[in-house]
């Protein structure tokens, strides 16, 4: 989701207070507060087919999926949203935001290619619990995941591919993770199906 800026410098505290009864979700960068946009069918139908999966792998295990509800704190102090993330150790006093995922998930499109890809990616990579960051393009299909394992290298995966998530030991098609969304790649897949 695109973010607007806000004009002034606010604490950490003051970010968190006002959080708490705001009615629009903000994320804090260096002290500054930038609103959320509202998000696509597209975007939400990705976010949830993920959000579904990894819930139900992860169903009686230690391990749970939060959405775009629940904040991150990295370690240069920024609070974001991801679109869907897993955590294993849920031993914070906050039950608002964690520092310890294994998984982050941004959907993206034009607007926020460039903060997911760039700015965010820089900020998730320095978590320490951080073993997956995922990438996925609503606007065509190409899913990247970016493993700890594999130093932050990018591992692409398109129609027809699978989606090996390591940390949580789940595969998923990427056709599955695209289920019902609307654009060129998936229209054009889907008739071949057909074929």
């Amino acid at each position: 989701m695109p973010a607007t800026k806000q004009d002034h410098y606010i604490s950490e505290q003051e970010y968190l207070a006002g959080e708490k009864i705001s009615e629009l979700k903000h994320e804090y960068v260096a002290g500054e507060v930038f609103a959320m946009a509202g998000a696509k069918m597209n975007h939400e139908r990705i976010a949830g087919n993920i959000y579904r999966k990894f819930g139900d792998h992860l169903e009686n295990t230690p391990c749970e999926p939060f959405g775009s509800d629940m904040q991150v704190r990295t370690p240069s102090g920024s609070y974001r949203y991801p679109d869907s993330m897993v955590v294993c150790d849920s031993q914070s006093d906050n039950d608002t935001f964690t520092e310890t995922p294994i998984i982050l998930v941004e959907v993206i499109s034009h607007s926020t290619r460039k903060t997911d890809e760039q700015t965010k990616r820089l900020e998730y990579m320095n978590i320490p619990s951080l073993l997956e960051y995922v990438i996925i393009e609503q606007d065509y299909v190409d899913i990247c995941v970016f493993r700890k394992n594999q130093h932050w290298q990018p591992t692409h995966y398109f129609l027809g591919d699978e989606v090996v998530f390591e940390s949580i030991e789940l595969t998923l098609p990427v056709a599955t993770i695209y289920q019902r969304v609307v654009n060129s790649d998936m229209t054009a897949w889907l008739e071949k199906q057909q074929d």
